[in-house]
């Protein structure tokens, strides 16, 4: 594994500490009980106002700023978790909580699936098409 490889991106190196300390404090009180589809858009959001200050940044190669730039121009969902997956996961890690639920069903599924699902959809306005 590289060095870069091991280093752990994080959206406090977009958003600021100040920014990023009331992010993980707010999911570590919210995801416990927090309803998935609440907690998608919230974080969903988070993406948003992260990808609004990634645009006012010089985003180095492989940053997260740079991710989030990309992640603008995704069609798809899969690419969104390919460009953010690391940092939602670290997110919600770092908020010492788990992304990772099971349904009344036993089926397992995921928070983070669910945000990149609102992100993406994030400017979409289905009544109007």
């Amino acid at each position: 594994m590289t060095k870069a490889a091991k280093i752990q991106r994080s959206l406090k190196a977009v958003v600021g500490q100040p920014t990023y300390s009331v992010w993980v404090a707010m999911l570590h009180s919210l995801v416990p009980e927090g309803r998935t589809q609440r907690l998608a858009t919230l974080v969903a959001g988070m993406l948003q106002y992260a990808l609004s200050l990634a645009n006012e940044q010089d985003a180095e190669e492989d940053s997260v700023a740079q991710s989030l730039l990309r992640s603008a121009d995704a069609v798809d969902v899969s690419q969104v978790e390919d460009l953010l997956e690391d940092v939602v996961v670290q997110l919600f890690k770092e908020a010492g909580v788990h992304w990772t639920r099971t349904n009344a069903r036993g089926d397992g599924y995921s928070i983070a699936e669910s945000v990149y699902e609102e992100y993406i959809h994030w400017f979409d306005m289905p009544w109007e098409g």
